[in-house]
């Protein structure tokens, strides 16, 4: 399937993908051609892997599949059925400096929509919005085999990043969602994912609503000497 000329931003460098690349949380309606999404996932599929197996798989839902899927996930959440996480995915046991990145996120996007500190019913529903991939016309199921080891994870978290740093060189925008592995039972009756498949996580692709508050967030970013040490030693 062609790719449309207009689709393509030939100027945007690997150094300005990654600068600019963010969770966007509102997106238009736009569309998204199929040809589009085919080619991020083939320059994605370039990302490394140990010993080069390849070790992901995933499910582009679009169209009547999506909304059909997005009723059902609302409706679940909204009528609080239980969940049931394959992994862990956050610490089962938060401390600082990780709880005070959490919760400084949190203030941020809550302060830019207006829901106060404690407003648990606003924050439900700003939450539920992960289930209609907060409004993107396409959405991705990323899964890997369930007896893969953690090393196949990184390679899959890899994968991931290639999957949003190749949008940014056609315009987009993306988010990844872990939220909808607690509804992976669900998904599974819409989609044919096999048991012997993990599903790590979803991912919102499409074009960014600019004029929505959420996405004026800037997320905080450690300097580098908060997180490396250089071992380095000049030539003598």
């Amino acid at each position: 399937m062609s790719i449309p000329p207009e689709s393509v931003s030939p100027h945007v460098s690997v150094f300005d993908a990654i600068r600019t690349r963010r969770s966007v949380r509102a997106f238009t309606g736009t569309p998204v051609p199929r040809g589009v999404v085919e080619e991020i996932l083939r320059l994605a599929a370039r990302a490394p892997s140990g010993s080069n197996i390849q070790p992901w798989k995933v499910h582009v839902v679009a169209g009547r599949t999506r909304d059909a899927l997005c009723r059902d996930l609302l409706d679940a959440h909204d009528r609080g059925l239980s969940t049931d996480e394959e992994f862990h995915y956050y610490p089962r046991s938060w401390r600082d400096p990780y709880l005070a990145r959490r919760r400084r996120l949190g203030l941020d996007l809550y302060g830019l929509l207006g829901i106060g500190k404690g407003d648990k019913e606003r924050m439900d529903r700003q939450y539920a919005r992960n289930y209609t991939f907060f409004d993107a016309p396409v959405g991705l199921f990323v899964t890997i085999d369930r007896d893969l080891e953690v090393g196949s994870w990184l390679d899959l978290g890899m994968f991931v990043q290639s999957i949003m740093l190749a949008a940014r060189g056609f315009g987009l925008h993306t988010c990844p969602q872990q939220s909808f592995s607690k509804h992976h039972r669900l998904i599974r009756k819409h989609l044919p994912i096999p048991d012997a498949d993990v599903l790590v996580c979803g991912i919102a692709l499409g074009h960014a609503d600019e004029a929505a508050a959420e996405n004026r967030l800037e997320t905080h970013r450690e300097p580098l000497e908060r997180f490396a040490a250089f071992h380095w030693n000049d030539p003598a």
